[in-house]
């Protein structure tokens, strides 16, 4: 580049005085054969010559416009092409998604491919989105949740049953259970299961006169399920509710058929902390527990999805964000998620997924063998 520029130059180039005739000071013509002269010097833009037989000459008309013009952009393009040195070649712009992420989280990482998977069938398997499945619990997750109903409902229940209202961190506790599970187990009222079964089927006609039969889905709930179906990833839904109840309330807000399976209070024995319902709800959308991930909004749902081998997304409804550290992800709306983090959530090679480690017990040694093995030494010796 500089060689080019050199060439192009006005002190190198020859024609300078060889095809253009030069005036003296006296304005005279002088020949093309006496401009051939040695340069003495050159100061800014005037190129002053010297020679024995012309007096100093002032040449600055005598510059060839097309030379110059060719200088010029070769000059330039050198400038440019040490500017284009000096531009970093690492982005490391930031993705503005308008949700509030910790440093370094954004874009995430995908961990769901592998490439040392030599089958490229294995790896168009793993990028998809049909090896996860998420299970949706209904109330705080789906819809808008309101325990005052709730505990309204059993303190009603206890007044018609005449029995002694239960305190506010026994009301804690029942939360998430079934209704006959709360009744015999928490409340102790009755262990009688036709009477459990009677009470139970009271308080949930007392919790929907005073819920009214009014639901409101949350905030990005339905664009998540709307995305999630766009994927094709199979979802379960999950709840302590009756059957009807639960199919009644999909029909209102208008996500029927968005669901491969439900999980009602018929199904199961136990309800949360018992990881039963998630297991089952596994089962029926043909999983293996540690590819389904829950969504739930309490510690008893991040307790018993743990229990059953599962991440747990903590949607912080009901409890502050703090309250939940336990959940593998903490989100204010659903929609705060991505495709991504699901499969970095459901990564089966994570290393609290590992083979169950079987605890091995020792053989007790014989007392024959060991009195057997000190007489021969006694022999030897």
């Amino acid at each position: 580049m500089a060689d080019s520029v050199a060439a192009a130059s006005l002190i190198g180039y020859r024609p300078l005085c060889g095809g253009l005739s030069v005036k003296d000071t006296s304005y005279r013509r002088k020949s093309l054969s006496s401009c051939r002269c040695p340069i003495k010097e050159a100061v800014g833009k005037r190129v002053v010559y010297s020679s024995p037989m012309l007096p100093r000459l002032k040449i600055d008309r005598l510059v060839n416009t097309s030379i110059k013009a060719l200088a010029t952009e070769l000059t330039k393009e050198v400038y440019s092409y040490r500017e284009e040195e000096r531009i970093p070649r690492t982005w490391n712009y930031r993705v503005d998604t308008g949700v509030d992420r910790k440093p370094g989280l954004w874009p995430p990482e995908n961990r769901a491919d592998n490439a040392l998977l030599h089958n490229p069938l294995i790896r168009q398997e793993r990028m998809g989105c049909s090896w996860l499945g998420a299970i949706f619990e209904w109330e705080g997750v789906i819809i808008e949740d309101n325990p005052d109903l709730e505990r309204q409902a059993w303190l009603a229940l206890s007044r018609e049953e005449g029995k002694p209202t239960p305190p506010a961190f026994i009301l804690r506790r029942v939360d998430g259970m079934k209704n006959e599970q709360a009744i015999s187990e928490v409340l102790c009222w009755s262990r009688d299961p036709p009477e459990m079964k009677r009470m139970a089927t009271r308080k949930e006609e007392i919790y929907q006169s005073l819920q009214g039969g009014i639901y409101r889905l949350r905030t990005g709930s339905k664009e998540f399920v709307n995305i999630l179906m766009h994927y094709k990833i199979p979802m379960a839904l999950v709840s302590t509710r009756p059957r009807k109840t639960l199919e009644s309330a999909i029909g209102t807000v208008g996500i029927e058929g968005y669901f491969t399976a439900i999980v009602a209070a018929e199904d199961v024995h136990r309800g949360k902390p018992d990881p039963e319902m998630f297991i089952y709800a596994a089962q029926l959308l043909n999983f293996i527990p540690q590819r389904c991930i829950v969504f739930g909004n309490s510690n008893q749902t991040v307790e018993a999805a743990h229990d059953a081998f599962m991440k747990c997304v903590a949607i912080a409804s009901k409890h502050p964000v703090y309250e939940l550290g336990a959940a593998d992800l903490v989100v204010r709306k659903l929609d705060e998620l991505s495709i991504v983090d699901l499969k970095n959530l459901a990564d089966i090679e994570s290393p609290e997924f590992g083979p169950v480690e079987l605890e091995t017990e020792l053989e007790p040694e014989d007392d024959n063998d060991r009195s057997t093995s000190a007489g021969v030494d006694d022999i030897f010796w």
